[in-house]
């Protein structure tokens, strides 16, 4: 189907209310499509129904009725987060109808060109600093996506002269068909989102999306450190600029002098770009970036390498760098008690990322960890527990496999939060665990390694909780 010449007059399906859903559903109303919206949640849990009805958008909502996607629809728009098995999304592959989510459709509609930023973890960090690097350079961004504004949304009101900033999700991506970034970068891949995926293989062919409909006059921004972002290189058509924070690259964006692997060490470091005639330019030291933490200086060199592929100067980049102090619930500083530094983490919903924020202190830290079980061992852990870890304080459904880990890590100190139906109450004990287990010049820091479903409904609202408990202590 052609985009979006061809909507007037088809009849598309939009899967799940929700802000991107409403914003869909409208954009395809004016384009002249004969839309049907359809939420399983009962009417009365489905205010933006009444955002909808009086444009004249059909809005079914209680469940998926029999016969709502049939061969007359040409098009069906998927909430990212609808599973690929549900009965709507089957009966569409089932007769070949096309499945996207709203980023396809915001593609085709988009007068700007287009930043894509993905990754398993660090995306949205990535993404505001990009946003921040090409309003200091002049460039009028606009940040959406995955991050907030719903990418239809803002496709609207951008224009040729802007840049469209997005963070993306692998559920976003993976229904994609014709997607192309003038600019798309992979931060990393790391084992989530298999509850959703189903397996390892389409988690990663999801991210990969991002790339495939670049042409030659693209650009792909690769971590030259992640083993899965190399292994793409040979199947990439768009120009490569690559970062990287263990190896000085011939073309690129890199840190001098280079990381060594598994260790933490105060040498004097900066971040340095290379052109491809060989030219090298200090954009900032390291010390002098807004937040901490090595994973953090691999975003700041990823955004660097997005923001000059889209045309900033390499000399306008460092203030951006230094000004921003983080985005909420990402390694979150919340206050000071007792001497001890409480941070929020709440984000952090895989090991991989809990483990990138352990190596951001040098201090001893107290963990808050625990949530959704999603079958994973949480054994790469052992190691950074052993060394950066001097508590744990473990909850959620995940408790006794994480409690196991720190065990076998040799930690001494692993307390168990209060349980309960009351989630809030039970993160409140948690935090009042770990302040008893916390010394001045401590960390204590709530990296929950799960997502947060078995208890909140969502990763901000654990973020919350934990910040009012820290207030109230």
């Amino acid at each position: 189907m052609k985009h979006p010449d061809s909507y007037r007059g088809k009849e598309i399906v939009v899967l799940g209310l929700a802000r991107s859903g409403v914003q869909v559903a409208k954009v395809l109303h004016q384009a002249g499509a004969i839309v049907t919206v359809n939420d399983r949640k009962e009417k009365d849990q489905c205010p933006e129904a009444g955002e909808l009805e009086p444009l004249g958008i059909t809005v079914i909502c209680g469940g998926h009725p029999e016969g709502l996607v049939h061969p007359g629809i040409s098009l069906l728009v998927k909430n990212p987060g609808i599973p690929y098995t549900a009965p709507p999304v089957q009966e569409a592959l089932k007769l070949g109808i096309e499945v996207v989510t709203e980023v396809e459709v915001a593609y085709h509609i988009c007068e700007a060109p287009i930043i894509g930023i993905t990754g398993s973890n660090g995306k949205t960090t990535t993404t505001t600093w990009v946003g921040n690097m090409l309003e200091a350079a002049g460039m009028r961004p606009i940040v959406a996506g995955n991050i907030g504004t719903p990418l239809c949304e803002a496709a609207l009101h951008a224009d040729a002269g802007n840049w469209m900033v997005t963070e993306l999700s692998s559920f976003q991506l993976k229904g994609t068909t014709d997607f192309r970034p003038r600019i798309g970068c992979l931060l990393n891949l790391t084992e989530t989102h298999l509850d959703y995926h189903g397996s390892m293989e389409d988690y990663a062919s999801s991210k990969a999306k991002m790339f495939a409909n670049q042409k030659e006059d693209d650009t792909a921004v690769l971590n030259w450190d992640d083993s899965y972002c190399r292994s793409l290189v040979p199947y990439i058509k768009a120009k490569l600029l690559p970062f990287s924070v263990t190896e000085e690259l011939q073309v690129g964006v890199y840190v001098s002098p280079p990381y060594i692997p598994d260790t933490e060490d105060d040498l004097e470091r900066s971040i340095v770009y290379r052109d491809s005639d060989g030219r090298s330019q200090v954009i900032i030291p390291v010390k002098e970036i807004g937040i901490p933490g090595r994973f953090n200086v691999a975003n700041a060199a990823a955004a660097c390498a997005i923001a000059i592929a889209a045309g900033a100067a390499p000399d306008r980049l460092a203030e951006p760098l230094a000004s921003f102090h983080g985005v909420e619930h990402r390694l979150e500083y919340v206050r000071d008690v007792g001497g001890a530094a409480y941070y929020n983490n709440s984000k952090a919903t895989n090991a991989k990322a809990t483990g990138m924020a352990l190596t951001s202190f040098h201090q001893p830290v107290v963990l808050i960890a625990g949530g959704l079980d999603r079958g994973s061992d949480y054994m790469e852990l052992m190691p950074l527990l052993s060394e950066h870890v001097k508590a744990v304080v473990v909850l959620g459904e995940t408790a006794d496999k994480i409690a196991k880990v720190a065990e076998m890590a040799g930690l001494k100190h692993i307390r168990k939060a209060d349980t309960g139906e009351d989630a809030a109450a039970v993160l409140r004990s948690a935090v009042q665990e770990a302040a008893a287990l916390a010394e001045a010049g401590d960390v204590v820091l709530l990296s929950p390694a799960c997502a947060s479903w078995d208890m909140f409904t969502s990763y901000e609202e654990r973020g919350r909780i934990f910040k009012e408990a820290v207030h109230n202590l």
